[in-house]
């Protein structure tokens, strides 16, 4: 007689919980609404994506003209938030960008005249201006932080260039503001992560938009989600410094970590086994981005993949995306606090389009508990 281990569902591991038209994602492949990641990265610009997961269709070209012009056109924020970012951003230099904008959200529900309309018209006009003014207090709270003078977001560059304009006050290069539009097209979406079902669970109480992108702000901040990326390059700066300082090699930092038991951020994922293929279309831009900015930029990329040599002989475990998107980052000049932020620039789109979906038809999501407290007592004084 053979018995069956019962698998382990905590975290709702491999439990299926809802029906989504907007994502799939599988072993060989992830898809937003039938187009396949890798074609939208090769094809595609974030403004087509974030068309295609709000709107729900590839845009004409009439359409992508316009929805880009209408984003561009959105990106201003109220001069009290500007106010407001002034005022906390150099008090949270020991907090976290995250917190920043998760504030900045908030109060921009408050001068939202759709932000109690729940019907699709209106959450498509939420939807948009939140993408659109996302990157307009990323940037802002950053050259606060730096003690510069922030910039006014630039109508004639796109969402990727104008994302990189409002952090630095600099022109993005080509090559920077198309390696951003690609990082920004592959964080896009991922279906029921942690996040995203953060943003469903509130919207199916019937709260706001808002009140749903919140909510994923701060599940995405947690390291084990969208702070990966940042863990990742603080990994991998660690590993500089032991070589640097004439420790060991890479290797040795490693079996001391496998000893450890550490968890190497960047590593590993719930349903990609056999290796997140984000990863590598992100690493391959990341590549040009150290070819163009020389050997500085390129020994991260030659440490990330003596990393990923040991990790995948050793441990058979692949890269996820957040390993090369630490590394592309740091190349291109990004401040590490920043990269999780810059992911909530893009996954907006996909939380947005499933507080939609979960609107459409909607029933509360309350999960049942297994109870292992103690069993039936009974209160009784003296």
């Amino acid at each position: 007689m053979t018995t069956t281990m019962p698998k382990d569902t905590r975290g709702l591991a491999g439990q299926t919980i809802g029906d989504t038209e907007i994502c799939a994602v599988n072993q060989t492949s992830l898809i937003y609404r039938g187009y396949e990641i890798a074609d939208l990265a090769a094809h595609a610009t974030f403004e087509d994506v974030a068309h295609l997961l709000l709107v729900g269709h590839k845009p004409s070209a009439a359409e992508r003209s316009a929805f880009a012009e209408e984003l561009a056109s959105l990106r201003a924020i109220p001069d009290g938030l500007k106010r407001l970012l002034k005022e906390i951003a150099p008090a949270a230099l020991a907090s976290h960008p995250m917190s920043i904008l998760r504030t900045g959200v908030s109060y921009l529900s408050h001068f939202d005249r759709d932000v109690e309309d729940h019907s699709p018209e209106a959450e498509l006009r939420k939807a948009k201006r939140l993408v659109a003014q996302i990157p307009t207090i990323i940037g802002y709270g950053q050259m606060v932080r730096d003690d510069r003078t922030p910039v006014d977001p630039d109508p004639k560059l796109d969402h990727a260039a104008n994302l990189l304009w409002c952090m630095s006050g600099e022109p993005p290069t080509e090559l920077a503001a198309k390696v951003m539009d690609v990082s920004l097209i592959l964080y896009a979406e991922h279906d029921f992560n942690a996040s995203t079902f953060t943003s469903r669970v509130i919207a199916s109480t019937m709260s706001d938009l808002h009140s749903a992108v919140c909510g994923g702000i701060g599940a995405l901040k947690g390291e084990l989600h969208g702070g990966a990326n940042e863990k990742a390059m603080e990994m991998l700066s660690e590993i500089h410094a032991f070589v640097s300082a004439g420790s060991g090699n890479v290797d040795d930092f490693m079996q001391r970590a496998f000893a450890e038991k550490r968890k190497l951020m960047g590593f590993g994922h719930r349903v990609y086994k056999q290796g997140d293929h984000r990863a590598g279309i992100l690493r391959s831009w990341g590549l040009k981005v150290a070819a163009e900015r020389g050997p500085e930029a390129q020994k991260w990329f030659d440490l990330g993949d003596a990393v990923q040599k040991i990790m995948l002989e050793q441990k058979s475990i692949h890269p996820n995306v957040d390993f090369p998107c630490g590394m592309t980052y740091y190349a291109m000049g990004i401040p590490v606090p920043q990269y999780t932020p810059i992911f909530v620039a893009s996954r907006v789109t996909g939380w947005a389009a499933h507080v939609m979906e979960q609107h459409r038809d909607n029933r509360i999501i309350r999960p049942l508990a297994n109870y292992t407290g103690p069993e039936l007592r009974e209160w009784r004084d003296g």
